[in-house]
């Protein structure tokens, strides 16, 4: 028996020798991947070792590790837009290689659209309902006014909508507006519009990488359930210094960038202003309205493992509309960041971020001011572990503590009518601790799983009503209405105490099953919860709105996505067709009672109830991605629906309790993006869009009751509006100039709405007081529209 004992013992220590003899043959190459004309660190560049199943695609912060046996290979680094780099290397240690990596043309001489991912990485990875724009391809877009616009960019993809021209914010697969996580450089952006939704607050001069999440989002990210909009800015070029800008029609734009403490960091400074306001004033206009926004951002290489990272972002609209309304609203943002690197495998990132949007309303009229704003802290700390070839590991946790004060009203004069109003502030923290892992199984299939675990606390430092019967809304069966429930006291917590605590698990899960070379499926699940809520009854965001936290009457919000799709590349990846099909799932969605009241209102539980969600549709996108014509044709047939039951307030429910659609539900949505480069002087850029109409509830009748004529209405959302379609053009110049010339400059001409749509914003009802006659007036932002920009680079 002895014996037997000592020959297994052996034979272990024989196999843990192998083991570690062949782990002692593995070594690990490891660096940054930055663009050669000006430092830049490449957020998803593909480093792969040729004739091996060996790549990685970098991070945020350019960062690669692989691990291989021992052994002599050629390293391949892709990325689209630029050159690709083949060289021969020796891999007998552990090695460190920063490479640097050059555009295939300048960025004012070509624009080109390439594949999401090179050499067929999103065949292989298990990413599902992720979408990437290089900002060149949203720079040549034709748009409104002639400013380039990244939230319309994003609309022209598939599953993404918004609530038509001149509204704010965009819809991801029938989701609403406040259901979007929009980050830039990590910090919560909460409102992304300037004038009421006609341009969005990123300067694109100032961005260089756009990652949408529709689904399957990584465990990193939480806090909202349909999507993540993650945007980074540029780190400012380290080589040398140089400008960039443009003049428009209404706008002007001027971003500074250079090296900073002998090449060792860099700094970016970028911002944008209107103008469209002073002419208003010359021509004697009472209205005016008019933004600005700052981005700024600087870095500093303190030695190989260690570089600091400063960025913020400040942006503002003003408008007067004669002299009885006055409205101010902005963001802003900062972001101080750690890089750290503990070895060849393991990267780390600490960040601490600020972020804070408020408004102002004054009405010179009632003679009084509205104030209100959100603040938050947030603290991350994310980790990267290259544990080998097949196996990476994301892991670590988040705080994000939540100031709310829905708002301030206060008189403008001592003789005001106005009493003050301060409602009540509302505090909240909500943690996140996650774990991610990606690993390849075999050759051909590869799986992402991973969790989180998120809590929320309702903080407290306010009074919350008591209810008769716990109920803030009640049915009325006599008047058929809902109704405010009856306070019958309050119960007054410190600021210590916490009110009412929610914890969640969040499981992700998604696989690649590669099926040939040129083809793949995926499919992918994940869970989500939302802790926050926009309060707001119109179906886009405004500066207006307000937010709110999870508390004893408000459930956090609950999704679960499935999602599955068939990726293929043609003609050696010339042509790429995507085809995704989706379930969501939304539970705890509030909706709003009829005749609800939301503006200055303290107790807004007395004016919702709780419901769900479903969402479901099919998406497709054509690309092609090579040649003097590239572009893509998206398409999504979807639905979007809501029910939102009595349960315990009693009665039938919004809408007797059955489904109804979502204002965000779009049954066919179909845009068409194209650039074609004419000749090296001209390219010409055109997009077609269809959409179905937006749901909308019209009167369906009318009575007369004690001499007042009374409207009745249809079921919620059962009409629509027409359908939503137009054409945009774009032609882009290019003079002739010297190769070696540092001032560069194109000229951009664009028509918006090239056949003068009058695309209907709302359909409002109501009596022509010279008739008597019931009639339908219908609202439209936007005719046709030309524009002309110069864009220049120093």
């Amino acid at each position: 028996m002895y014996n037997q004992r000592t020959k297994r013992l052996t034979a272990i220590l024989i196999l843990l020798l192998a083991v570690v003899s062949s782990a002692q043959e593995n070594y690990t190459l490891s660096g940054t991947i930055r663009d050669s004309s000006n430092g830049e660190s490449l957020f998803g560049a593909s480093v792969l070792l040729q004739g091996t199943s060996i790549g990685v695609i970098t991070n945020e912060y350019g960062f690669y590790s692989i691990t291989a046996p021992k052994g002599n290979y050629t390293l391949l680094i892709s990325y689209m837009g630029y050159e690709d780099i083949s060289m021969e290397i020796t891999l007998d240690k552990n090695q460190k290689m920063d490479i640097e990596v050059s555009e295939t043309a300048l960025q004012l001489d070509e624009i080109t659209v390439t594949a999401e991912e090179p050499e067929r990485v999103s065949l292989k990875k298990p990413e599902m309902s992720v979408s990437k724009l290089n900002i060149r391809t949203v720079k040549q877009m034709p748009v409104v006014l002639g400013e380039t616009d990244i939230i319309k960019s994003i609309q022209l993809l598939p599953g993404v909508t918004n609530n038509g021209e001149g509204s704010a914010g965009f819809n991801i697969r029938g989701g609403a507006a406040d259901q979007n996580l929009v980050l830039l450089d990590e910090a919560i952006i909460y409102n992304t519009s300037h004038l009421l939704g006609f341009f969005s607050v990123f300067n694109a001069d100032a961005i260089k990488d756009i990652k949408l999440y529709k689904g399957g989002i990584p465990a990193r990210f939480g806090g909202r359930v349909s999507s993540v909009l993650d945007i980074r800015q540029k780190d400012g070029n380290s080589k040398e210094f140089g400008l960039t800008g443009g003049v428009g029609v209404i706008s002007s734009r001027l971003a500074a960038e250079g090296p900073l403490f002998n090449s060792n960091g860099s700094f970016l400074i970028a911002g944008r202003s209107s103008y469209a306001h002073l002419f208003l004033k010359a021509a004697g206009e009472q209205n005016s309205a008019n933004f600005y926004d700052l981005n700024l951002k600087a870095n500093y290489k303190l030695n190989d493992n260690n570089r600091l990272f400063l960025s913020g972002y400040f942006g503002r609209d003003v408008f007067e509309f004669g002299s009885s309304f006055n409205s101010s609203y902005g963001n802003l943002s900062g972001n101080l960041r750690w890089n750290h690197i503990f070895n060849d495998r393991l990267f780390s990132n600490a960040s601490f971020i600020y972020s804070k949007y408020d408004y102002d309303l004054g009405i010179t009229s009632e003679q009084f001011d509205w104030i209100s704003s959100i603040n938050n802290f947030n603290i991350k700390y994310d980790l990267k572990y290259y544990v080998n070839d097949r196996f990476t590991l994301d892991f670590g946790g988040s705080s994000i503590y939540y100031d709310f004060d829905p708002g301030q009203i206060r008189p403008t004069s001592e003789t005001s009518a106005v009493n003050p109003l301060s409602l009540d502030r509302r505090k909240g923290l909500e943690n996140g601790l996650y774990i991610d892992a990606e690993h390849k199984i075999s050759e051909k299939l590869t799986l992402q799983y991973g969790l989180r675990y998120s809590t929320f606390n309702r903080l407290g430092g306010q009074p919350i009503k008591l209810y008769e019967n716990g109920q803030p809304v009640v049915y009325n069966p006599t008047l058929e209405i809902y109704e405010r429930g009856t306070e019958i006291g309050e119960t007054d917590y410190k600021r210590s105490e916490t009110i009412k605590s929610f914890g969640n698990f969040e499981p992700r899960a998604a696989l690649a099953y590669q099926l040939n070379e040129s083809s793949s499926i995926k499919a992918g699940y994940s869970r989500v919860a939302q802790y926050i809520h926009l309060l707001s009854n119109t179906t886009s965001v405004t500066p207006l709105d307000v937010w709110t936290p999870s508390g004893p009457f408000i459930e956090p919000q609950l999704s679960d996505q499935y999602a599955i799709g068939y990726f293929r590349d043609l003609n050696n990846q010339m042509f790429s067709i995507e085809v995704e099909a989706y379930y969501k799932t939304v539970k705890n969605r509030i909706d709003y009672i009829d005749g609800s009241d939301l503006i200055g209102n303290n107790t807004i539980e007395t004016e919702i109830l709780n419901g769900e969600s479903r969402a479901y549709g099919l998406e497709f996108l054509f690309r092609k991605n090579e040649g003097k014509l590239t572009g893509w044709l998206a398409y999504t047939l979807s639905k979007s629906e809501q029910r939102t039951p009595g349960g315990t307030a009693g009665g039938p429910g919004i809408n007797d309790g059955n489904w109804y659609y979502t204002p965000f539900d779009r049954t066919h949505d179909f845009s068409l993006t194209s650039a074609y480069q004419l000749s090296k002087k001209w390219t010409l850029g055109a997009n077609m869009i269809f959409q179905t109409g937006r749901p909308v509830t019209y009167p369906n009748g009318q009575y007369e009751y004690q001499g007042l004529s009374i409207a009745s209405y249809s079921d919620r959302n059962s009409d629509r509006l027409p359908a939503y379609h137009r054409l945009d053009l774009s032609a882009t110049y290019r003079p002739n100039r010297k190769p070696d010339a540092r001032w560069k400059g194109e000229w951009v001409f664009g028509i918006y709405n090239v056949y003068n749509r009058k695309n209907a914003a709302s359909i409002s009802f109501g009596q022509n007081v010279e008739t008597g006659a019931n009639e339908a007036t219908r609202t439209a932002i936007f005719g046709i529209v030309p524009s002309v920009t110069y864009n220049f680079k120093f």
